[in-house]
């Protein structure tokens, strides 16, 4: 059975006289590694400093994996660039560091587990945390752990402020589309009976038609039944223009027999708007 992967950040090379190149490799391979795959389900790796599009691998890895776990001990900006990159894209990452590191604010707030590289003792609690922690991303993938995410997504963030305000800008363009649409009409109406009622004004459809085509609004179907109701008018009475010149009486005749059906459409078009624009200011 394929094994997930659980990536780690954690340091290339020297970044401080005790925390070597090879304290790093060893770190990886006799701690962070076996600790990590105690999840049998897991199989732990890191990035290596190799010549090549290394950059594009890491990004894949960070954006994919599981599980990431990053070690900020010695606040290595490799270690925080791949931890951004993860927040960016995923949620369940577990961040940890040697005891003593001091962590910037922004991080601090967060749960990141300290462990004890020279206390056995320390370092069995530390082991029980760490585990939990990565079961708990395996069993609860969707639980907020970034920070970027909590702000872009979910109800009253920045992401469903932005949304809004796009379906309100959306809803007040098929508002202007049906005012310039009633005006349109009602000069076409002002002209019937008299010597001509050619006009070269046609409706227009393209904000209602978007509306229909993308669903973008949550509403039910009674709602989309009165939007699909006007567009057919719209686009009938397009067509209806179109051979006003054949013959200009049928025209008139046509327009005055449909006046009626012409209002409740419209009508009940405006009032699904009406409710909708609503419920929108209702949200968040």
């Amino acid at each position: 059975m394929p094994k997930n992967r659980c990536f780690i950040i954690m340091p290339f090379s020297r970044t401080t006289e005790e925390h070597t190149e090879e304290y790093w490799t060893e770190h990886f391979e006799t701690f962070l590694k076996p600790l990590a795959e105690e999840c049998k389900t897991l199989d732990a790796v890191r990035s290596e400093a190799l010549h090549g599009d290394i950059l594009r691998q890491i990004i894949t890895d960070l954006v994919n994996s599981a599980v990431v776990i990053a070690d900020l001990t010695d606040c290595s900006p490799n270690v925080y660039w791949e931890l951004g990159v993860r927040h960016s894209f995923k949620q369940c990452t577990v961040t940890i560091a040697e005891a003593g590191t001091r962590l910037p604010f922004d991080l601090s707030v967060k749960g990141t587990l300290f462990y004890y590289p020279k206390n056995h003792i320390k370092n069995e609690k530390f082991k029980r945390q760490f585990l939990k922690a990565i079961q708990d991303c395996l069993s609860h993938p969707e639980t907020p752990d970034s920070p970027v995410l909590e702000t872009i997504s979910g109800r009253g963030t920045l992401f469903q402020i932005v949304h809004r305000d796009e379906i309100n800008r959306r809803i007040e363009a098929l508002f202007a589309e049906q005012e310039t649409n009633a005006r349109i009409l009602k000069e076409v109406y002002d002209r019937v009976g008299k010597l001509s009622t050619q006009s070269g004004a046609r409706l227009r459809t393209v904000a209602v038609e978007l509306l229909i085509t993308n669903r973008y609004l949550d509403e039910d179907k009674k709602f989309y039944d009165s939007a699909a109701s006007y567009f057919n008018f719209c686009f009938s009475l397009n067509e209806r223009f179109n051979l006003q010149m054949i013959n200009p009486q049928g025209f008139d005749e046509w327009l005055e027999g449909n006046k009626d059906s012409y209002n409740k459409v419209f009508e009940k078009y405006v009032e699904a708007l009406n409710e909708a624009k609503k419920r929108m200011a209702s949200v968040g």
